[in-house]
């Protein structure tokens, strides 16, 4: 999940650079999301690990 919000912030990097802001806004739209998962999903994984442990 991680990788793919990393790719969505380069397409939207290179798509700023070149010009095409409707692309760059969603490509990072995209990107904010799936970098919002991939942390919440990582939190709960380390909480559910921990109390697992317990």
């Amino acid at each position: 999940m991680f990788h793919y919000g990393v790719v969505f912030v380069v397409m939207a990097l290179f798509a700023a650079l070149f010009g095409f802001a409707d692309i760059a806004g969603g490509a990072a739209g995209i990107a904010r999301l799936m970098f919002l998962v991939f942390i919440t999903l990582t939190a709960a994984s380390l909480l559910f690990g921990w109390l697992r442990r317990r």
